[in-house]
């Protein structure tokens, strides 16, 4: 008796239906790749779950895995493997970059991750202020817990050496920084900010040296910078600027003794915080304009590029005298005779 075989047809079905299997077995597994894929699509497009402006710290050294636990601590994500995996996936799980990055409501965790990836930290600003002093300034600095700090505040007169900076005119810093706004990200430390300024009012007055105007009687710029100070601490008002460069150059040519009290005040050191007295304005610090001729030893605060270039720059006029009105401007006089009325009127209330 002949066994039976498995005939070709059956053969054929068996392979078909095979095939069929498999098929439906890659068409689901397709179905379920496209829908993870569009699933982490929409994810990785979607706004993160942030109600206000925020920030976030990514620590140095960090790694796709840490950052995406971070993330889920802090409720902006509640997928951190998936965060991983696409961050693997695109390459970017090796070049997150540390540092203090923003998260606004509306921000994708797309936006995030390229802000990460291309290391956009937040920018926070600091402002020196013109006419202030190198001592105010170092206490601003180390009031700003956002810099690291390097320098002591209770030491300005050892700002230069602590710098690393020799301009030439010995180790006093007043007047070498420059007014203005400086960004910085957090952990910047406060001399890199120090240096910038630094270099700014170098750049700066190296412009205004160049482009002074002629028979002056400085004979450096650090002379000028020196005057700036004075004219700085003298004036806010863009209209008195030049006239109080011109009664100082106009002395100095004449040898006359400036008598500028916000110079005083300084030499009277911190602990001054009264109205100036007569006594006061004959204490022989090397400050007081009063007692010696000619510029005080340094610049007394900060100037800022107004009255450098207001002290490059007198206006010309023919006075030799100035007293402040008490409403911001100042009144100038060419004639000894014309300051004592104005000084009556405006400082001692007397016709």
């Amino acid at each position: 008796m002949k066994s039976k075989g498995i005939s070709s047809g059956d053969k054929r079905l068996g392979a078909i239906s095979g095939l069929v299997v498999l098929t439906a077995v890659l068409a689901v597994a397709l179905v379920l790749v496209a829908g993870a894929v569009g699933f982490a699509a929409h994810w990785w497009r979607s706004p993160l779950a942030v109600a206000e402006p925020a920030t976030l710290r990514v620590a140095s050294g960090g790694t796709a895995s840490s950052l995406a636990a971070q993330l889920q601590r802090t409720g902006l994500i509640d997928h951190p493997r998936l965060l991983s995996w696409i961050l693997r996936l695109k390459g970017d799980a090796k070049r997150l970059r540390a540092g203090e990055y923003a998260v606004a409501p509306g921000d994708t965790l797309a936006e995030l991750m390229a802000r990460i990836v291309q290391g956009a930290v937040v920018s926070h600003a600091f402002r020196i202020l013109e006419g202030s002093r190198i001592a105010e300034v170092l206490v601003a600095l180390q009031a700003e817990p956002r810099l690291r700090r390097t320098l002591d505040k209770d030491h300005p007169q050892t700002l230069l050496a602590d710098l690393g900076l020799d301009v030439g005119t010995g180790p006093h810093g007043e007047g070498w920084f420059f007014p203005d706004t400086y960004h910085f990200s957090r952990g910047d430390e406060d001399r890199a900010l120090l240096l910038r300024a630094h270099a700014r009012m170098l750049a700066e007055l190296d412009s205004v040296w160049a482009r002074r105007a002629a028979r002056l009687p400085y004979q450096t710029p650090y002379e000028v910078l020196i005057a700036a100070s004075l004219i700085e601490k003298e004036t806010s008002r863009a209209e008195d600027r030049a006239h109080v460069s011109q009664v100082l150059a106009a002395r100095l040519r004449r040898n006359m003794r400036l008598q500028v009290d916000p110079a005083v005040i300084y030499g009277l050191g911190d602990a001054y915080d009264r109205d100036l007295t007569r006594a006061d304005l004959r204490r022989p610090t090397p400050y007081n304009t009063y007692v010696h001729k000619g510029l005080p030893p340094t610049p007394i605060a900060l100037p800022g590029r107004a009255a450098l270039q207001a002290a490059v720059h007198p206006s010309g006029a023919p006075y030799l005298y100035f007293v402040a009105r008490g409403d911001g401007s100042s009144h100038f006089s060419e004639t000894l005779e014309e300051h004592n009325a104005a000084v009556r009127k405006y400082q001692l209330g007397r016709p």
